[in-house]
């Protein structure tokens, strides 16, 4: 079997992969101790964000021609690929907190929702609240005003009771 026949299999499952995905975020990972790189696995995995190492050429080949495009200019040096179909943001804001761990780990750049984001830009992003703390603060501030009234009208109807 030819090597380019052996390859098409890898190309193929990491365009999987990033097709649909909300998130790619590419990190290049030298110098993280096994420990630390348990950890990070382990809470990417229970995000929800697949992350994985591959090489550099595959992806380069599955990204050709997407929208993850961007990301094969930063391909060199061992990388991780973190792929969220779910949360945009989640990469960023794991990957951000074990910055301050392992400050060998790098973030190299992402593109969200078809947007490509440097190095700085995922730091915004790590910033940036999931979608379920947005959707909570906003029906917070919509339930607010409308307890309020019924707090005032309530105190209104007791007071008028009262005389």
């Amino acid at each position: 079997m030819a090597k380019v026949e052996q390859k098409q299999p890898v190309v193929a499952a990491i365009s999987e992969s990033v097709k649909d995905a909300k998130c790619a975020m590419l990190v290049q990972y030298s110098g993280i101790s096994v420990a630390d790189d348990t950890a990070l696995r382990k809470e990417l995995r229970e995000a929800g964000i697949t992350y994985k190492v591959c090489k550099n050429t595959m992806m380069r080949f599955a990204f050709k021609d997407t929208e993850f495009e961007p990301l094969c200019d930063l391909l060199d040096g061992p990388n991780a690929l973190a792929i969220s179909k779910d949360d945009a943001t989640a990469p960023a804001r794991i990957i951000t907190k074990y910055l301050k761990k392992v400050p060998s780990l790098k973030i190299m750049g992402a593109v969200v929702e078809g947007n490509y984001y440097d190095e700085k830009g995922c730091a915004a992003l790590s910033t940036v609240p999931s979608r379920e703390e947005l959707l909570g603060k906003l029906l917070g501030s919509i339930q607010s005003p409308v307890s309020n009234l019924a707090r005032v009208l309530s105190q209104i109807a007791e007071s008028k009771a009262a005389e």
